[in-house]
């Protein structure tokens, strides 16, 4: 299974993405930087400058499916997420069925 320290990493608005995709179909983002719910909020170019991150997660259809991952939350975004965090998460994601629509 798929866990933080095997994720590739892009600069992206001053800051860090990574976005995997997992073989269920279902996708997590993953951002860091100036304007993001992330530790620390300045610019930088590694993840390893962060210690915390923005996290979103996407089913096969592409719609927005975090509430769903953290129940009780009211965005479609979760900040402040540590690396355990982010692996834990991982974790349940990759573990749910892919769920088809007919």
């Amino acid at each position: 299974m798929l866990v933080f320290k095997d994720l590739m990493w892009n600069s992206w608005q001053d800051g860090v993405s990574s976005s995997p995709k997992f073989d269920n179909g279902f996708e997590l983002s993953i951002v860091a930087g100036p304007g993001k719910y992330s530790s620390p909020k300045d610019e930088g170019d590694s993840p390893d400058d962060f210690s915390s991150f923005e996290v979103a997660i996407f089913n096969p259809q592409g719609d927005w499916v975090t509430k769903e991952f953290f129940p009780g939350h009211n965005d479609d975004v979760m900040g402040w997420q540590d690396r355990g965090q982010i692996n834990a998460l991982m974790l349940l994601i990759q573990s749910k069925n892919k769920k088809v629509n007919k």
